[in-house]
C-alpha cells in the first residue's frame, strides 16, 4: 500500500508515467527496444537532462533561470568559432567556456540576491543580452566548424560494448553529472538551498550566507548549460537556434519530476526522470502523427497539470496531518512538604470529583 501511494505521489508519478510512455513507444515502434536505438534515445535526452539538473538547484531555492537556452547558444557559437580545426585549442576553449559560464552565473546570482531583483527579470535580461550578442556575432547565420575531436564529445562513445554495443559519451557525462548533483543535495549546500526555498527568513535567522548559497545555484545552472552546449556541438551543429527554448523545456522537466515551483521540495532524480518522460512523450506524439508545432502547447499543459497535481496532493497531505499520539498517563505528584516552625510534616493534596 505504501509503494502504491509513493507511485501516485508527485515524487513517484513521473517514474510510472515514464514506464507507461516507454512501453507505448515500444508497442508502436518495436525497434525502439533494440539496445542501439535505446542508447540513441538516451544520447538525445542527455543534454536536456543535464540542463534540468542545473535548473533543479535554482528552482528548489525558489528562483528561476531563464538564461540557460541563450547561454547554450552562446557557448555553441564560442566553441564553433574559436576551436576551428585546431585540436590544440580544445582544452583552452573549454576552460574559456567554463569561465564564461561562472561569470554568467555570478551575475545572475549576485544581482538577484544582493540587489533584490527577481530572478525572473534578471535571467530574462541575461537571456536577451546573450541572444543579442550571438546575433551580432553571427548575423543570424550558422558560423564556425569545430574540429572532429571536439564534436566527438557529443557524438562519440564507447563502442563494441557487450550487449549494449555502444555507450555514448553523453550518457556517461549525464551519469557523472547526476552523481555529483546527488552528492551536492546531501551536502550542506543542497540542504541549505532547500531550506531557502522553504523558508528563507529562517535561514537568515540561522546565520547562513543565503546570498552566496543562492548564487552558487545559479553558477551550477550555468555550468550545466555549458556542459549541454559541449554535447550539442557534436550532433546539432553550430547555429544560433541551437539551445533556444531549452530553459522552458528544463523547467517543464523539473516540474514534471515533482519539484515544487517556489522551492523547498523536490528530488534531483525526479527532475532527470522528468526530462526523459518529456522526450518520450514527444516521441510518442511524433509516432502518432501529432504536429511538432504543438510541442510548446504540450509543455504548457504539462506545467499547469503538474503544478496543479502537486498542489492538490500537498494540501491533501496537510489535511491528513500526523496522527496524534495517545497521551501518556501523568505521573502522580509527590507529596509536598509543609514546614511549621522547626517541625516538618507532609501533606498530600487530594482531588475530589463531584457529580454536579
Amino acid at each position: 500500500m505504501k509503494a502504491l501511494r509513493t507511485l501516485v505521489s508527485p515524487r513517484g508519478a513521473v517514474f510510472l508515467l515514464l514506464v507507461v510512455l516507454l512501453v507505448a513507444v515500444t508497442i508502436l515502434n518495436p525497434s525502439f527496444a533494440e539496445p542501439g536505438q535505446f542508447m540513441r534515445f538516451l544520447q538525445r535526452v542527455a543534454p536536456i537532462a543535464i540542463v534540468a539538473i542545473g535548473q533543479y538547484f535554482v528552482i528548489i531555492a525558489g528562483e528561476f533561470d531563464l538564461s540557460q537556452g541563450s547561454l547554450i547558444t552562446a557557448q555553441v557559437i564560442i566553441a564553433g568559432n574559436l576551436v576551428g580545426q585546431d585540436d590544440a585549442r580544445t582544452i583552452p576553449v573549454l576552460l574559456l567556456m567554463v569561465v564564461f559560464a561562472v561569470a554568467v552565473g555570478l551575475v545572475n546570482g549576485l544581482i538577484t540576491t544582493l540587489l533584490k531583483v527577481p530572478s525572473f527579470i534578471v535571467t530574462l535580461g541575461m537571456m536577451l543580452a546573450l541572444l543579442g550578442g550571438v546575433m551580432w556575432w553571427t548575423g543570424g547565420a550558422a558560423t564556425g566548424n569545430p574540429a572532429d575531436s571536439f564534436r566527438e564529445i557529443g557524438r562519440g562513445g564507447l563502442r563494441d560494448v557487450p550487449l549494449l554495443d555502444f555507450i555514448p559519451w553523453a550518457v556517461l557525462l549525464l551519469i557523472v553529472w547526476l552523481a555529483l548533483g546527488i552528492v551536492l543535495t546531501k551536502r550542506p549546500l543542497g540542504k541549505t538551498l532547500i531550506a531557502i526555498g522553504d523558508n528563507a527568513r529562517a535561514v537568515d535567522y540561522a546565520g547562513a550566507r543565503r546570498a552566496w548559497v543562492t548564487t552558487r545555484a545559479f553558477v551550477i545552472s550555468s555550468l550545466s548549460a555549458t556542459l549541454s552546449a559541449v554535447l550539442l556541438v557534436g550532433y546539432a551543429g553550430v547555429h544560433p537556434s541551437v539551445g533556444r527554448g531549452y530553459e522552458f523545456t528544463a523547467i517543464t522537466a523539473v516540474v514534471l519530476g515533482g519539484v515544487v515551483l517556489g522551492g523547498g521540495r523536490g528530488w534531483i532524480v525526479g527532475a532527470v526522470a522528468g526530462a526523459f518522460t518529456l522526450e518520450a512523450l514527444f516521441m510518442l506524439l511524433n509516432i502518432a502523427g501529432v504536429p511538432s508545432t504543438l510541442r510548446d502547447a504540450v509543455q504548457g499543459v504539462i506545467i499547469i497539470a503538474a503544478v496543479a497535481y502537486s498542489a492538490v496532493a500537498f494540501r491533501a497531505r496537510r489535511a491528513r496531518g500526523p496522527q496524534p499520539a495517545a497521551p501518556e498517563p501523568a505521573a502522580p505528584e509527590p507529596a509536598a512538604p509543609v514546614t511549621h516552625g522547626a517541625a516538618t510534616t507532609s501533606r498530600t493534596i487530594h482531588t475530589e470529583t463531584r457529580g454536579d
